[in-house]
């Protein structure tokens, strides 16, 4: 299991939550808007709420990145292999197979999950959010390579920076293709609303706002994958984990 977030962990989980409500809303305000605290960290300009990040694939930290220095990073070699821009789709996948006996297999202590290829790792991780942080699971290959199976032709995923979000809480049965960063948001969240052992109403009441949230901004896997393909998605692996 993944060990406890550091200090500096913490910070970042806590702007990504309070950040969720903004970059939910319909008309989010400028930059003009932001917080202090919200600079880009590459060149320190003002930030708008709903900005870009940038990947560290060493440390796999988070940056936010305005405008100017995301267009940079836009295509793959700019990052020298270093960083890595987080895109902004976010796709429903209505048709994903995952069966109750396939999640079982898995052996994920709860019923949230996301799941990203690891390039550096060479594999297809695991983690879900907890009080403490993002937890990683231990995913057995053979499990994990039964849900390849049953999911031949899904969308294509970019490694490190896209991912596929399960939610199953509540007799909930969906999943989502979305950036890397939606995932730590959901985390913040929880982290910071959970109360006592099952979590208190405010922290349920929170993820149903989060997933009500994605939900509004994702497309349809179909209509997604019917757009003209991007660099960022040629050549990335599919959300069930394949290279």
């Amino acid at each position: 299991m993944a060990a406890v977030p550091d200090q500096s962990s913490r910070s970042r989980l806590a702007q990504l939550a309070r950040r969720r409500r903004v970059t939910d809303a319909a008309q989010p305000p400028g930059p003009e808007a932001a917080p202090e605290y919200e600079r880009c960290e590459l060149c320190n300009a003002p930030l708008d709420p709903r900005h870009r990040h940038l990947l560290d694939l060493r440390s796999r930290e988070l940056m936010c990145a305005c405008q100017a220095c995301s267009l940079l990073f836009d295509r793959g070699a700019a990052g020298g292999g270093h960083f890595k821009l987080v895109p902004d789709r976010v796709m429903r996948l209505d048709e994903f197979e995952l069966s109750d006996a396939a999640w079982e297999s898995l052996r994920i202590p709860v019923d949230i999950a996301f799941f990203f290829f690891n390039s550096e790792e060479g594999r297809t991780m695991a983690f879900y959010p907890s009080p403490m942080g993002p937890t990683e699971s231990q995913l057995g290959l053979e499990a994990w390579s039964g849900i390849e199976a049953a999911n031949p032709a899904p969308p294509r995923m970019e490694p490190d920076v896209e991912a596929l979000l399960v939610n199953r809480a509540r007799g909930a049965r969906r999943q989502w293709l979305l950036p890397i960063a939606e995932c730590y948001r959901l985390v913040a969240t929880i982290r910071l609303h959970w109360k006592g052992l099952s979590g208190g109403k405010e922290v349920w009441s929170e993820i149903d706002d989060f997933f009500d949230g994605l939900d509004r901004r994702a497309k349809p896997a179909a209509a997604a994958s019917a757009e003209p393909e991007t660099e960022a998605s040629a050549g990335a692996a599919s959300p069930a984990g394949g290279s």
